[in-house]
C-alpha cells in the first residue's frame, strides 16, 4: 500500500483556524461543555482567521469532512445512534451500525510514509487483490471500518530517508506474520469512505491498539480502542501549552502559504474544540518525519502530546523563517540584477543621446582605425583596401550575427600584423663574434656563416631572409645557438617545432569559414614578436609527420623557399605577406629524412659534435659555472680537477652532444650541496652546546660582579675590616672565573677553527669521481698492450659519434685447396660482402708480394668482429679487414697505435669516408 505524503483531511482545528466553517448539529448524545459561549481558547483560535464564532446554547457533538461536492465524501457519527440531515447533500452524515467502539476485529491496513490522525482523510493503494476485496465486502455490509497502522522501518534502514518505490514494492509483498510483525502497535480506527481501483479514501476516527493477530491473508487483528486519559480542562498549564500551540500556528499561517492553502481547502466543517485535538491537528500538517507522528499518535497523556505538538510546530516555524529568508535572499538578488542592468542600459542609452558613448560597432571600428593608422603609410595597399572593405562589411553586419564575429576577429588579425614594420639590424661583425663566442664554444663553421650574412648585409646596406639548416647529433647546441644567432643579429626571436606535426592548417592558417579558425605558424609568430624580420627557428624539421590533413612537408616549400616567401599566402588572411626578410634557422638530427624538394631549398651546416678538448672547455666554461651558480654554490666551496672532467667525458659521456655531461655535472653538483648541508648541520649542532657553557660563565660573572658592588656599597665604618676580606675573597673567586672564560673563550675559538676547517672545499678529483655518479658506464676500449699477429683496430661509427673495435683472424686448418673465408660478429651484409672483397684482395697482395705463399689458397679462416651482440655494417670495414688477413698471412703484427677505417676495391683502391675525407 502506498499513499501521498501531503495531507488531504484535517482536523476540525482546520476549521477554527479556516475562515469560515459550517456546523452541523446531530443527535446530542455527547454533552459539550458547560459554557454559554464559546472558550476563550476558541475565541483565540477564530480570531486567528476572521472566524464568526456563533454562540449555541443546544448541546450536542459536531463532525466534520470534506467540503467536496463529491457524494463519496461521507463522515459518520461514532458516537450517536442516529443522525439528522444536514444542510447540504456534500455534507451528508451517514451513520452506521453498530457503533465504531464496537468493532473489535479489524482488517489491518499498512501505511507507509505517515500514520492516520483521527478526524483527517487519507488515500491508500492496496496492491493485495485479497486485501481490496475484504474492504469492499466490509463496505458493502454497512460496516466500514478498518485499523490503518504505519509500518515499521526495516532495521537497517535510515528512518529520516525517504522510501523509494523499490521500498514500496518490497512492502506490497509483505504477508501475514511478517506484515504483522512490522506493524506499530498503536494504529487508528479508519472509516471506508470510497474506493475507486485500488485507491480506497479512509477518515480516521480513533485511536486503536493491537492485541494480537487473528488471521494472515488477509491480516486480521484484535485490538483495543484506546481513550485519553482524563485531565483538567481548566489546567493553567495545558492552557498555556495549547495557546502557545495556537500561537505558532499563527505565525506559520503568516509566512507559509502552504498552511494557508491546507486551512482554505479542507477546512468545511468544524467539531467541538477539545485540547487532544488540537494536539492532532498541529501534528496531522507539520511536516515532521513518520516516527515523530506516530509518537504523537501513542501518546494518550494530553499535556504530552500538546508539548510533543508545540515541539512539531515550532520546528515548522524554523522551517518557514527559513524558507522566507531563502526566497527574500534570490528576490533581491534576481531584483538588484534587474536593476543593475536596466541602469546600464539606460546610462547607455543616455550617453549615446549626448555623444559620449558609441555603439559597439562604432568602438570596434574606432579601434581597428586606430590601430592600422600608424602602418598606413608602410601597410602595402592591397592589405589596406581588403581592411576598408571588411570594416564597411562590419557597419552593415548585426552584432548577434555570426558573420559578424568572424569579421570582427579577421579584422582583428589584419589590423594587429606588423606591416612594414622591422627592427634595426646589427652589422658589427666584431660584436656579432664576441656575442656568439659567449654563448657557445666551437661551431666554428655556424658562426662563420652568420658572419657571412652580416658581411653581406653590411656591403648591401640591407639584409635578406635566408633558410640554414642546422644538422648534427642531439646535444650539440643547435637549437640554442638559434637564440644566440638572433641576440647577435639584434633580431626577434620565434621558436616553433614541427616534430610529428600532420596538418597543413598548423603552417597555411584554417579557412575563415571554419568555427574557431586561426592563422598559421607565421602570422601567428609575426603577430607575438612585432616585426616583419625576426629570426624564426623551425625545430625537428627531419621528424614531420603526414596524416589525412596533408603533408605539411610540401607546405613548407612556399614558406622556405626565397623566391615564393615574398609573397606567402595564409588561408585565414586570404591576403599575400612578405616573409623575405625573414632568417629562417631549421634544424634536423638526419639530413636523409628531410625531403628532398624541402631539402634542396636549404642551406645545410653539419655540426658534426664536440671532440673531447672542446667538451673540456665547455664543462669548464659554461656547464660547470651555470649549474654553481643554479645550485647556490660558491666557487671557494667546490673544487672538480681537470682529471676528474676529462674522466667524466671519455667514462661516462661519449656521446657527440654534451647534453649528458651536462646532466652528470648537475648531480655532481647536487651531491656536492647535500654534503656541504649536512657538515654545516653537524657543525651547528656541536657549536651549540658550547655556547650555552659561554653563557653561562659570562652569567656567573656577572652575578659576581653583582656581589662585589653589593657588598662595597653597602659597607659602614664599622664592618670595614670585615667587607674588605669578604671583599678580597670575591676577587679570588672571580679570578678563578676569568681564568676559566679565558680558557673556554679559547675553547671557542678552537672549535671555530675546527669549523673553519671542516668546512672546506669539497674536491672532485679521478680517485672520488665514482662516488658522485656511480661506476663508469664505458671502459677502455683496448685489449692488447701489444696487437698480436692477425689483429687490427678498426674505427666504426656509432650514435655516440665513433668508437674502435678490433678485427681479428685466426688460423683454424690448413690443408690443400681448403682456402675459405668464416665471417663472424653479428655482420650485416655489406659488411660481409666486404669481408670477401677483403679476403681477394689480401690474396692478390699476398700473391704479388710473396708468390711461392699459398697460404690463402691451403688455409680456413675464421674472421671475427668482437662485441658479438652488437649489430655491425658498412662497407668501411675493407681495408682493415685486408690488413688483418695479411698480417695473418705474414705473420707480422700491425703497430699498436694504428687504426683505420674505409672502404676497399677488388683493385685495391681505398675509398673517401663520407663526411670525413
Amino acid at each position: 500500500m502506498n499513499q501521498p505524503s501531503i495531507l488531504k483531511i484535517p482536523l476540525p482545528m482546520l476549521k477554527l483556524i479556516a475562515s469560515s466553517s459550517r456546523i452541523h448539529r446531530v443527535h446530542p448524545t455527547v454533552l459539550r461543555p458547560a459554557h454559554d459561549s464559546a472558550s476563550p481558547l476558541l475565541r483565540v483560535l477564530s480570531s486567528l482567521v476572521g472566524l464568526s464564532w456563533r454562540n449555541t446554547n443546544v448541546g450536542g457533538r459536531y463532525f466534520f469532512c470534506s467540503g467536496s461536492s463529491d457524494s463519496s465524501d461521507r463522515v459518520v457519527d461514532a458516537g450517536v445512534q442516529a443522525a439528522e440531515e444536514s444542510e447540504s447533500k456534500a455534507s451528508a452524515i451517514v451513520p452506521t451500525y453498530p457503533r465504531p467502539e464496537d468493532y473489535l476485529t479489524v482488517l489491518a491496513l499498512p501505511l507507509i510514509h505517515r500514520p492516520l490522525f483521527p478526524g483527517f482523510y487519507m488515500p491508500v493503494f492496496v496492491k493485495d487483490p485479497k486485501l481490496l476485496a475484504a474492504l469492499q465486502e466490509s463496505r458493502e455490509r454497512q460496516a466500514p471500518y478498518a485499523g490503518a497502522f504505519l509500518l515499521k522501518d526495516e532495521p537497517e534502514a535510515d528512518p529520516s530517508a525517504v522510501s523509494s518505490s523499490d521500498t514500496d514494492k518490497n512492502v506490497y509483498d509483505l504477508k501475514g506474520k511478517e506484515l504483522f510483525n512490522r506493524l506499530h502497535e498503536v494504529g487508528t480506527l479508519a472509516q471506508i469512505s470510497s474506493i475507486h481501483g485500488d485507491q480506497v479514501i479512509l477518515i480516521g476516527h480513533r485511536r486503536l491498539r493491537i492485541t494480537e493477530m487473528v488471521s494472515e491473508d488477509p491480516l486480521t487483528v484484535k485490538v483495543d480502542h484506546l481513550k485519553d486519559k482524563t485531565y483538567n480542562k481548566d489546567d493553567d498549564i495545558i492552557k498555556a501549552t495549547s495557546f502557545e500551540v495556537i500561537s505558532t500556528l499563527r505565525d506559520v499561517l503568516k509566512t507559509s502559504s502552504l498552511w494557508r492553502d491546507h486551512v482554505q481547502t479542507y477546512t468545511k466543517h468544524i467539531g467541538d474544540f477539545t485540547y487532544p485535538r488540537l494536539a492532532d491537528f498541529g501534528a496531522a500538517i507539520s511536516g515532521a518525519n513518520k516516527l515523530q507522528c506516530q509518537q504523537v499518535l501513542e501518546e494518550l497523556d494530553v499535556y504530552k502530546r500538546l508539548k510533543l505538538t508545540l515541539e512539531l510546530v515550532k520546528k515548522e516555524m524554523e522551517i518557514s523563517k527559513i524558507q522566507e529568508s531563502i526566497a527574500k535572499a534570490i528576490e533581491e538578488k534576481i531584483s538588484g540584477e534587474q536593476r543593475r542592468y536596466l541602469l546600464n542600459e539606460q546610462l547607455k542609452a543616455i550617453k549615446k543621446e549626448l555623444g559620449l558613448e558609441t555603439d559597439d560597432k562604432t568602438a570596434l571600428t574606432g579601434k581597428f582605425r586606430e590601430r592600422i593608422e600608424p602602418k598606413r603609410e608602410k601597410c602595402p595597399p592591397h592589405i589596406l583596401q581588403v581592411i576598408d572593405e571588411e570594416l564597411a562589411k562590419l557597419q552593415l553586419l548585426e552584432a548577434s550575427s555570426s558573420e559578424f564575429s568572424v569579421t570582427r576577429n579577421y579584422l582583428d588579425w589584419l589590423t594587429a600584423l606588423p606591416w612594414g614594420e622591422y627592427s634595426d639590424e646589427n652589422f658589427d661583425v666584431t660584436r656579432a663574434q664576441k656575442i656568439l663566442d659567449e654563448d657557445h664554444y666551437g661551431l666554428t663553421d655556424v658562426k662563420e656563416r652568420i658572419l657571412e650574412f652580416i658581411a653581406v648585409g653590411k656591403l648591401r646596406g640591407t639584409s635578406q631572409g635566408k633558410i640554414i639548416c642546422l644538422s648534427g647529433p642531439p646535444g650539440v647546441g643547435k637549437t640554442s645557438i638559434g637564440r644566440s644567432i638572433a641576440r647577435a643579429l639584434n633580431r626577434k626571436f620565434f621558436r616553433f617545432s614541427v616534430g610529428g606535426l600532420a596538418d597543413v592548417a598548423e603552417i597555411k592558417g584554417h579557412r575563415r569559414t571554419y568555427i574557431g579558425a586561426m592563422p598559421g605558424k607565421m602570422v601567428q609568430c609575426l603577430k607575438n614578436v612585432g616585426t616583419a624580420n625576426p629570426l624564426v627557428l623551425i625545430d625537428e624539421i627531419d621528424k614531420l609527420g603526414r596524416g589525412h590533413a596533408g603533408d605539411p612537408a610540401s607546405a613548407l616549400l612556399e614558406l622556405l623557399d626565397p623566391e615564393q616567401n615574398a609573397n606567402f599566402l595564409d588561408h585565414y588572411l586570404d591576403v599575400t605577406i612578405d616573409l623575405s626578410k625573414v632568417l629562417f634557422v631549421c634544424t634536423a638530427n638526419v639530413v636523409e629524412m628531410i625531403p628532398n624538394p624541402l631539402l634542396d631549398r636549404m642551406e645545410v651546416v653539419a655540426i658534426a659534435g664536440y671532440i673531447t678538448d672542446e667538451k673540456m672547455h665547455i664543462a669548464r666554461d659554461y656547464l660547470e659555472k651555470t649549474t654553481r651558480e643554479a645550485c647556490g654554490i660558491k666557487p671557494k666551496q667546490v673544487e672538480v680537477t681537470d682529471a676528474a672532467i676529462l674522466a667524466l667525458i671519455e667514462n661516462y659521456c661519449r656521446e657527440a652532444g654534451v647534453r649528458n655531461l651536462q646532466k652528470h655535472i648537475e648531480k655532481i653538483y647536487r651531491k656536492i650541496a647535500l654534503q656541504l648541508v649536512r657538515q654545516g648541520e653537524m657543525i651547528d649542532a656541536t657549536v651549540e652546546p658550547i655556547k650555552e657553557n659561554i653563557d653561562s660563565d659570562e652569567l656567573g660573572q656577572n652575578t659576581v660582579q653583582n656581589k662585589n658592588s653589593e657588598l662595597v656599597e653597602g659597607s659602614d665604618p664599622e664592618k670595614e675590616g670585615e667587607t674588605s676580606d669578604k671583599v678580597d675573597k670575591v676577587q679570588t673567586d672571580l679570578s678563578s672565573d676569568e681564568s676559566q672564560c679565558l680558557e673556554v673563550a679559547k675553547e671557542s675559538e678552537e672549535d671555530k677553527e675546527i669549523k673553519t676547517k671542516t668546512i672546506e672545499k669539497v674536491l672532485v678529483d679521478e680517485s672520488n669521481l665514482t662516488d658522485f655518479v656511480g661506476k663508469p658506464v664505458f671502459h677502455a676500449e683496448r685489449i692488447y698492450d701489444q696487437t698480436p699477429v692477425g689483429v687490427v683496430m678498426g674505427l666504426a661509427w656509432t650514435a655516440m659519434g665513433g668508437s674502435t673495435l678490433y678485427i681479428e683472424t685466426t688460423l683454424v686448418e690448413e690443408g690443400e685447396g681448403k682456402g675459405t673465408l668464416h665471417p663472424t660478429g653479428q655482420l650485416g651484409d655489406v659488411m660481409k660482402e666486404s669481408a670477401q672483397i677483403a679476403h681477394t684482395v689480401a690474396r692478390a697482395i699476398l700473391l704479388e708480394k710473396e708468390p711461392e705463399n699459398p697460404f690463402f689458397a691451403n688455409s680456413k679462416l675464421h674472421l671475427h668482429v668482437p662485441a658479438g651482440a652488437t649489430p655491425k655494417d658498412g662497407p668501411s670495414a675493407g681495408c682493415t679487414m685486408t690488413t688483418s688477413l695479411l698480417s695473418l698471412a705474414m705473420k707480422k703484427p700491425v703497430k699498436k697505435d694504428l687504426a683505420m677505417t674505409g672502404e676497399v676495391t677488388l683493385t685495391g683502391k681505398i675509398l673517401p669516408i663520407g663526411g670525413v675525407c
